[in-house]
């Protein structure tokens, strides 16, 4: 079986501040809003439907990120191959708040702040996705 999401690094300047949005999962897990593509969307609007129900934030792709692909077991539907699509998207309005269903907790950083969250408390393979992100808006991790 394969399973298709997306979703985005979400980013918006505020009062010339550069702000970056994690979420926190239901596994306490610094991540960013994504979710399963519903039938008759492309991966674009799964993306900012996702963002959108999780967050509250409409946004605009600016540019695809990466594609993560991973294996997990499902318990009635056997090994599951998943495919995240993530893309940059710039914040252009909305009310910032968690789907509490779905996630717990929403919020803005600054692009430091939001790369040693996701060091400390993130999914490793997300690491690439906000350095490319980060990288896209011309912000080095010093990582390489």
């Amino acid at each position: 079986m394969k399973e298709i999401s997306a979703g985005g690094v979400v980013y918006r300047k505020q009062n010339e501040a550069l702000q970056i949005q994690l979420i926190q999962d239901r596994y306490g897990k610094i991540s960013f809003a994504k979710g399963k593509m519903e039938p008759g969307e492309t991966v674009e609007e799964t993306a900012l439907r996702e963002i959108l129900e999780e967050t509250g934030i409409e946004g605009r792709i600016e540019a695809p990120i990466d594609v993560i692909r991973y294996q997990y077991e499902h318990p009635m539907h056997g090994l599951v191959d998943k495919e995240v699509h993530y893309y940059l998207v710039e914040a252009k309005s909305g009310q910032h708040q968690a789907q509490v269903e779905e996630i717990r907790g929403v919020s803005w950083f600054s692009p430091e702040e939001a790369w040693k969250q996701q060091k400390e408390a993130g999914y490793n393979n997300n690491d690439h996705i906000l350095q490319h992100a980060l990288a896209k808006l011309n912000i080095s991790t010093d990582e390489r």
